[in-house]
């Protein structure tokens, strides 16, 4: 095979699921495969492709590209690429059509949200029927693909999500940290408990937030300070009636002067640096990559037990809590919150099982791995 490969991403969104291609064409290139991308025009997913160092090939919008097929099939036989990876359900309607155009492309989809619907009706066989392979990324998420996919189980293959834990050593001097906790609002001497990701109602702030008026009125002896990491905007991907209604939870539980919106930042593996505990109060996440960034970056992590959360952490690695339950998050944070040595073995423990389990080069080996591997629909 040509060990060439397109990564199909039409989003004008920018999350995970985005950022997923660009992250990973640096360790394909490293094992010997040849990246293209299609993307939409002028969007978040194209400029990543190109900071990451390939020029995709773009459409104007996701309507266009169905009429650009023509486009489209003359690039993957001028390029001589014989494998498809999608990103997005509604990109395999593209996908799906260009391996019914094309005999013996292979098509890969890896299905980054977990589903929550069965797709089984008319228009999902046709276009399922044509994957070569799905990729599940959690046990959890996996087995949902199985009940809801009109695919064989042996074509559904759980592949975990891998990080380069390499830009998350520590590298601030001492003063450094400081001053970084200072710009967080973190006081000298309290405990800094961080909380990054989208701010919309599904990661679970709401719940945080509880949690620590519950902190402070069960154990007012601890001195701590919540820094809330995340957009405070649509534009940048947040719910702002959600934002809003934060905020007034701040208010009305008198946290004001405890905790601090730190708004997007594009340097969290140094912000991480400046944390003590990292939580993640997601009520389903279908994998959990901050999870796995918080624990590469060596610290005590907090997580929902629930999701794809619990096969990432367990009680050596951090602590699990209920989605919902915020006196056990408030125990939880207690427990950290009161113990350094605590939180220093835990994150020694965890970020050694990234190291082990979760690394991007391990992730891209078993990608390819399935590239070459897997025979294509219309090769069965």
């Amino acid at each position: 095979m040509s060990h060439k490969v397109m990564h199909i991403c039409l989003s004008d969104g920018w999350g995970g699921l985005e950022m997923y291609p660009g992250r990973i064409i640096p360790e394909l290139k490293r094992q010997g495969w040849e990246p293209h991308g299609l993307a939409l025009a002028g969007s978040s997913v194209a400029a990543s492709l190109v900071e990451a160092g390939i020029e995709p090939l773009t459409v104007p919008s996701r309507g266009r590209a169905l009429l650009q097929v023509g486009r489209i099939l003359a690039y993957l036989k001028r390029q001589g690429i014989d494998v498809l990876h999608c990103h997005k359900s509604s990109d395999l309607r593209l996908g799906a059509l260009l391996a019914t155009l094309r005999p013996g492309l292979k098509l890969f989809f890896t299905d980054h949200m977990g589903v929550t619907r069965a797709k089984k009706d008319l228009y999902h066989r046709w276009a399922y029927g044509r994957v070569t392979g799905l990729f599940a990324i959690s046990d959890a998420t996996r087995a949902r693909n199985v009940a809801a996919f009109p695919l064989p189980a042996e074509r559904i293959k759980r592949l975990y999500l891998g990080i380069d834990p390499e830009p998350y050593r520590p590298r601030l001097s001492e003063a450094e940290c400081d001053a970084l906790r200072s710009e967080l609002g973190v006081p000298v001497g309290s405990v800094a408990i961080g909380l990054p990701g989208r701010l919309t109602g599904g990661k679970g702030q709401d719940l945080w937030l509880e949690a620590l008026g519950l902190l402070r009125d069960r154990h007012p002896d601890l001195s701590w300070h919540g820094v809330v990491i995340g957009g405070l905007t649509a534009a940048e991907g947040s719910d702002e009636d959600y934002v809003s209604r934060l905020r007034q939870q701040v208010a009305s539980l008198g946290l004001e002067a405890q905790v601090h919106f730190a708004g997007f930042r594009s340097d969290l593996p140094r912000l991480f640096e400046a944390l003590d505990i990292v939580c993640v109060p997601s009520r389903n996440e279908a994998f959990g990559l901050t999870v796995i960034e918080a624990m590469a970056a060596g610290k005590a992590v907090i997580g929902s037990d629930s999701g794809a959360i619990p096969e990432l952490l367990d009680t050596s690695t951090g602590r699990l809590a209920g989605p919902a339950d915020a006196t056990a998050w408030s125990e939880a944070l207690a427990e950290l919150t009161g113990d350094e040595v605590l939180r220093q073995r835990l994150g020694k423990a965890a970020c050694e099982r990234v190291q082990e389990g979760f690394s991007l080069a391990a992730h891209v080996t078993s990608l390819v791995a399935e590239y070459e591997n897997s025979q294509g629909v219309g090769d069965e």
